[in-house]
């Protein structure tokens, strides 16, 4: 029996290349060169059907770590809350006062970059305090 090595994480979205590239300021993940024979993503793009061009795009982790991000137009919008998340850990190992600056500093990064901030958790004794966000689809992660 085969174990799995490898996992991608896959969007469902509107603008598959706008998003992808919002993730990648996000994680400092990259775009991974285009397929042999190509010279550009543009140039593999207009070589499509043109219903098929702009309907995925992708975005990897430079140090090949993180898992692979899949980019898919799909035509219905999104309608309720995501039932599941990525979680962005930026203040691994800080607690207090110390854990909400960096929240807030990575919030105020990420505000810039078109995401919507929604709400900050508190620690609770059990938890340590995230920020509930949005990406500009408005696909829910938090800032952990």
């Amino acid at each position: 029996m085969t174990s799995v090595k490898q996992v991608q994480i896959t969007f469902d979205c509107a603008e598959p290349e706008r998003l992808a590239r919002f993730w990648c300021e996000v994680l400092g993940y990259v775009v991974p060169p285009p397929p042999r024979g190509f010279d550009s993503w543009e140039d593999f793009d207009r070589s499509l059907p043109p219903d098929q061009q702009g309907r995925a795009f992708a975005c990897v982790d430079p140090d090949g770590v993180g898992p692979r991000l899949f980019f898919q137009r799909v035509p219905e919008g999104k309608v309720a809350k995501n039932r599941l998340h990525l979680d962005v850990r930026v203040g691994t190992g800080l607690v207090g006062e110390e854990r909400l600056a960096a929240l807030e500093a990575e919030c105020a990064r990420l505000v810039a970059l078109g995401a919507r901030r929604v709400r900050l958790l508190r620690a609770d004794g059990v938890n340590e305090s995230c920020m509930v966000m949005q990406d500009i689809e408005g696909n829910e992660f938090c800032l952990d």
